[in-house]
Protein backbone atom coordinates (compact mmCIF):
# COMPACT_ATOMS: atom_id res chain seq x y z
CA UNK A 1 0.00 0.00 0.00
CA UNK A 2 1.30 3.22 -1.00
CA UNK A 3 2.60 5.39 2.14
CA UNK A 4 0.35 8.65 1.35
CA UNK A 5 -2.62 6.57 1.98
CA UNK A 6 -1.56 6.39 5.65
CA UNK A 7 -0.32 9.77 6.19
CA UNK A 8 -2.93 11.83 7.15
CA UNK A 9 -5.06 9.88 9.23
CA UNK A 10 -5.94 11.62 12.90
CA UNK A 11 -3.79 13.03 14.70
CA UNK A 12 -4.82 11.92 17.81
CA UNK A 13 -6.80 9.16 17.20
CA UNK A 14 -9.40 8.95 20.67
CA UNK A 15 -9.51 12.03 20.93
CA UNK A 16 -10.22 13.51 17.46
CA UNK A 17 -12.70 10.29 16.52
CA UNK A 18 -14.37 10.80 19.94
CA UNK A 19 -15.34 14.14 18.97
CA UNK A 20 -16.69 13.71 15.63
CA UNK A 21 -18.74 10.60 16.82
CA UNK A 22 -20.05 13.14 19.24
CA UNK A 23 -21.06 15.56 16.69
CA UNK A 24 -22.67 12.85 14.46
CA UNK A 25 -24.55 11.83 17.35
CA UNK A 26 -25.39 15.90 17.91
CA UNK A 27 -26.57 15.60 13.89
CA UNK A 28 -28.64 12.92 14.14
CA UNK A 29 -30.18 14.06 17.05
CA UNK A 30 -31.26 17.17 15.98
CA UNK A 31 -32.50 16.64 12.44
CA UNK A 32 -31.66 19.25 9.77
CA UNK A 33 -29.49 21.23 12.26
CA UNK A 34 -26.73 22.10 10.40
CA UNK A 35 -23.25 21.60 12.17
CA UNK A 36 -19.64 22.93 11.76
CA UNK A 37 -16.68 20.67 11.23
CA UNK A 38 -13.44 21.12 12.29
CA UNK A 39 -11.79 17.87 10.68
CA UNK A 40 -8.34 18.49 9.07
CA UNK A 41 -7.63 15.25 7.58
CA UNK A 42 -6.54 15.40 3.79
CA UNK A 43 -7.98 12.07 2.04
CA UNK A 44 -7.74 11.36 -1.19
CA UNK A 45 -10.23 12.95 -3.50
CA UNK A 46 -13.14 12.95 -3.89
CA UNK A 47 -13.25 12.35 -0.38
CA UNK A 48 -14.09 14.92 1.89
CA UNK A 49 -11.96 15.82 5.12
CA UNK A 50 -15.59 16.07 7.02
CA UNK A 51 -16.76 12.23 5.54
CA UNK A 52 -13.35 11.13 5.92
CA UNK A 53 -13.12 11.91 9.48
CA UNK A 54 -16.44 10.52 9.77
CA UNK A 55 -15.90 7.32 8.50
CA UNK A 56 -13.21 6.67 10.06
CA UNK A 57 -15.29 7.29 13.78
CA UNK A 58 -18.24 5.18 12.55
CA UNK A 59 -16.31 2.43 10.73
CA UNK A 60 -14.21 -0.57 11.92
CA UNK A 61 -13.10 -3.96 10.72
CA UNK A 62 -16.18 -5.13 11.65
CA UNK A 63 -17.94 -2.74 9.01
CA UNK A 64 -19.05 -2.63 5.22
CA UNK A 65 -18.14 0.08 3.05
CA UNK A 66 -19.51 0.20 -0.02
CA UNK A 67 -18.32 3.12 -2.49
CA UNK A 68 -20.74 5.18 -5.38
CA UNK A 69 -18.88 5.12 -8.77
CA UNK A 70 -16.54 8.27 -8.13
CA UNK A 71 -15.39 7.18 -5.37
CA UNK A 72 -14.58 3.78 -6.31
CA UNK A 73 -12.64 4.99 -9.27
CA UNK A 74 -10.19 6.49 -6.79
CA UNK A 75 -7.81 3.21 -5.77
CA UNK A 76 -6.30 5.73 -3.08
CA UNK A 77 -9.67 5.99 -1.86
CA UNK A 78 -10.12 2.10 -1.14
CA UNK A 79 -6.59 2.32 0.55
CA UNK A 80 -7.02 5.42 2.22
CA UNK A 81 -10.34 3.60 4.48
CA UNK A 82 -8.78 0.04 4.55
CA UNK A 83 -5.66 1.52 6.28
CA UNK A 84 -7.30 3.69 8.72
CA UNK A 85 -10.51 1.73 9.63
CA UNK A 86 -9.73 -2.27 8.45
CA UNK A 87 -13.49 -2.20 7.11
CA UNK A 88 -13.92 -4.20 4.00
CA UNK A 89 -15.49 -2.97 0.85
CA UNK A 90 -18.41 -4.08 -0.90
CA UNK A 91 -19.37 -4.16 -4.22
CA UNK A 92 -23.31 -4.39 -3.54
CA UNK A 93 -24.72 -1.71 -1.98
CA UNK A 94 -27.18 -3.54 0.33
CA UNK A 95 -24.58 -5.65 1.70
CA UNK A 96 -22.91 -1.98 3.22
CA UNK A 97 -23.25 -0.85 6.57
CA UNK A 98 -22.06 2.32 5.66
CA UNK A 99 -22.20 4.19 2.15
CA UNK A 100 -20.05 6.98 0.93
CA UNK A 101 -21.95 8.81 -2.21
CA UNK A 102 -19.60 11.25 -3.78
CA UNK A 103 -21.93 11.95 -6.30
CA UNK A 104 -25.38 12.72 -4.97
CA UNK A 105 -27.43 13.96 -8.03
CA UNK A 106 -27.05 10.55 -9.10
CA UNK A 107 -26.77 8.13 -6.30
CA UNK A 108 -28.98 4.80 -5.92
CA UNK A 109 -32.42 4.99 -4.71
CA UNK A 110 -32.47 5.26 -0.81
CA UNK A 111 -34.74 1.79 -1.09
CA UNK A 112 -31.54 0.04 -3.17
CA UNK A 113 -29.55 -0.02 0.46
CA UNK A 114 -30.19 -2.56 3.57
CA UNK A 115 -32.71 -1.41 5.25
CA UNK A 116 -32.76 -3.34 7.90
CA UNK A 117 -35.66 -5.64 9.25
CA UNK A 118 -38.49 -5.47 12.07
CA UNK A 119 -36.50 -7.55 14.10
CA UNK A 120 -33.11 -5.59 13.73
CA UNK A 121 -33.93 -2.33 12.26
CA UNK A 122 -29.85 -1.56 12.89
CA UNK A 123 -28.80 -3.49 10.25
CA UNK A 124 -29.29 -0.64 7.92
CA UNK A 125 -26.86 1.20 5.57
CA UNK A 126 -25.78 4.96 7.06
CA UNK A 127 -25.04 7.17 4.04
CA UNK A 128 -22.25 9.86 4.06
CA UNK A 129 -23.49 11.98 1.31
CA UNK A 130 -21.17 14.84 0.16
CA UNK A 131 -22.76 17.57 -1.29
CA UNK A 132 -21.81 21.10 -2.31
CA UNK A 133 -24.06 23.23 0.33
CA UNK A 134 -26.60 22.69 3.17
CA UNK A 135 -29.24 25.18 3.95
CA UNK A 136 -31.79 25.82 6.85
CA UNK A 137 -34.09 26.75 4.25
CA UNK A 138 -36.62 24.32 1.31
CA UNK A 139 -37.65 20.97 3.28
CA UNK A 140 -39.83 20.70 6.13
CA UNK A 141 -39.60 18.14 8.54
CA UNK A 142 -40.97 17.20 11.87
CA UNK A 143 -40.34 14.16 14.14
CA UNK A 144 -37.84 13.38 17.30
CA UNK A 145 -35.28 15.87 17.92
CA UNK A 146 -37.17 18.60 16.15
CA UNK A 147 -38.97 21.65 17.94
CA UNK A 148 -42.67 22.09 16.07
CA UNK A 149 -40.62 22.06 12.72
CA UNK A 150 -37.23 22.46 10.84
CA UNK A 151 -36.48 23.45 7.54
CA UNK A 152 -33.63 21.90 5.82
CA UNK A 153 -32.06 21.29 2.47
CA UNK A 154 -29.29 19.71 0.71
CA UNK A 155 -28.00 20.24 -3.20
CA UNK A 156 -26.98 18.49 -5.55
CA UNK A 157 -29.36 15.75 -4.92
CA UNK A 158 -31.77 13.88 -7.14
CA UNK A 159 -35.22 15.58 -8.42
CA UNK A 160 -37.50 12.85 -6.67
CA UNK A 161 -35.11 12.68 -2.99
CA UNK A 162 -38.25 13.87 -1.19
CA UNK A 163 -40.44 11.41 -2.55
CA UNK A 164 -37.84 8.83 -1.29
CA UNK A 165 -37.98 10.74 2.11
CA UNK A 166 -41.24 9.67 2.75
CA UNK A 167 -41.22 6.62 1.48
CA UNK A 168 -38.03 6.04 3.93
CA UNK A 169 -40.17 7.25 6.20
CA UNK A 170 -42.91 5.07 5.83
CA UNK A 171 -40.65 2.24 6.67
CA UNK A 172 -39.57 3.19 10.41
CA UNK A 173 -38.24 1.68 12.25
CA UNK A 174 -36.54 0.05 8.92
CA UNK A 175 -34.87 2.46 6.67
CA UNK A 176 -31.55 4.26 6.40
CA UNK A 177 -29.79 7.02 8.28
CA UNK A 178 -28.26 10.11 6.17
CA UNK A 179 -25.29 12.55 7.03
CA UNK A 180 -24.70 15.33 4.80
CA UNK A 181 -21.24 16.61 4.35
CA UNK A 182 -19.65 19.35 2.60
CA UNK A 183 -16.20 21.06 3.09
CA UNK A 184 -16.93 22.50 6.49
CA UNK A 185 -20.76 21.50 7.95
CA UNK A 186 -22.39 18.54 8.36
CA UNK A 187 -26.12 17.41 9.06
CA UNK A 188 -28.51 14.48 9.45
CA UNK A 189 -31.52 12.83 8.44
CA UNK A 190 -32.62 10.01 10.42
CA UNK A 191 -35.06 8.10 9.49
CA UNK A 192 -37.77 8.68 12.04
CA UNK A 193 -37.62 12.45 10.18
CA UNK A 194 -40.44 13.08 8.34
CA UNK A 195 -40.73 15.54 5.76
CA UNK A 196 -43.61 17.00 5.77
CA UNK A 197 -43.37 20.14 2.82
CA UNK A 198 -41.29 21.27 0.41
CA UNK A 199 -40.10 21.01 -3.09
CA UNK A 200 -41.59 17.92 -5.13
CA UNK A 201 -43.15 16.84 -1.67
CA UNK A 202 -46.92 15.41 -1.37
CA UNK A 203 -47.07 14.47 2.43
CA UNK A 204 -48.52 11.55 3.94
Amino acid sequence: MALSAAQRGFDDAVRESQRTFRLVLDAMAHAGRILRSDATLAPPPPLLSTSASIILALADFETAIWLDEPAADCPAVADFLRFHTGARLVRACRDADFAIIAAPARMPPLASFAQGTPEYPDRSTTLIVQVEALAGVGWQFRGPGIQDSAHFSATPMPLDFPQQLLENRARFPRGVDLVFATSTEIAALPRSARITAGPACTSR
